[in-house]
């Protein structure tokens, strides 16, 4: 019986930062869990074909766009359980254990892991802190956050959809909060743009952004004010 799980990393130009993501995916091809790693890349120009080569990744050509590229990992993928994650995001060991436990006890759910940020800042707690809280309460994890769910799931949701932005809160939105659990393995990730921006700007901004995006703003607009 094949490994159930497909990897889908959406990359543009993510060689900085993509050896920790797919070192970090490591234990679960040991543990025989996934069973590939899809890279859905968006015309990257530097190393980052190389370095998915090396690391026994496939690479899958998409339009730029990372719901397009999501989609296009997921349409591709061969698993019957899709594990989406980003390419500045790795993993906990212990999320080989968290996914499988959740993969045999909730088999008509999705779930996303413990957000926490690559980080010395001070910030950088609370601000994760404030967001696993926001996730749980209102069933809104961020896609720096992965997402893992059963192929029927993700089609019956209507997989994700070709947006400039919010694509992973248009999708978790239609799995709805009720088919979403949080698992306790943390998915660390960069901080580049708190540190840039500033910790409090950042996460402020964020908060706007989704509250425009529930409230009826497009996607579009609120991709131009992302940048």
């Amino acid at each position: 019986m094949p490994a159930p799980l497909s990897v889908i990393i959406p990359t543009l130009n993510a060689a900085g930062e993509l050896p920790q993501c797919l070192a970090s995916l490591m234990p679960g091809a040991e543990a025989g869990l996934i069973r590939e790693v899809l890279l859905s890349d968006g015309g990257s120009g530097d190393a980052t074909a190389e370095i998915a080569d090396a690391a026994g990744a496939s690479i899958i050509e998409s339009e730029p766009g990372r719901g397009k590229q999501l989609a296009a990992g997921a349409e591709a993928a061969r698993g019957d359980w899709l594990l989406f994650l980003h390419a500045d995001t790795a993993l906990t060991r212990d999320w080989v254990e968290r996914a499988r436990d959740h993969i045999s006890n909730a088999p008509g759910k999705a779930a996303y892991f413990t957000l926490a940020f690559r980080s010395d800042h001070p910030m950088a707690k609370h601000v994760a802190g404030r967001a696993n809280r926001r996730a749980k309460l209102l069933g809104l994890p961020y896609g720096d956050q992965g997402l893992l769910l059963p192929r029927s799931l993700y089609k019956e949701a209507g997989g994700y959809q070709d947006l400039p932005l919010m694509e992973d809160v248009a999708l978790v939105r239609a799995i709805g909060k009720r088919r979403l659990n949080m698992l306790s393995a943390e998915a660390r990730t960069s901080a580049a743009k708190y540190e840039r921006d500033g910790w409090r700007k950042r996460s402020w901004k964020n908060a706007w952004l989704i509250t425009r995006y529930l409230f009826g703003a497009s996607p579009e607009k609120l991709a131009a004010d992302y940048r």
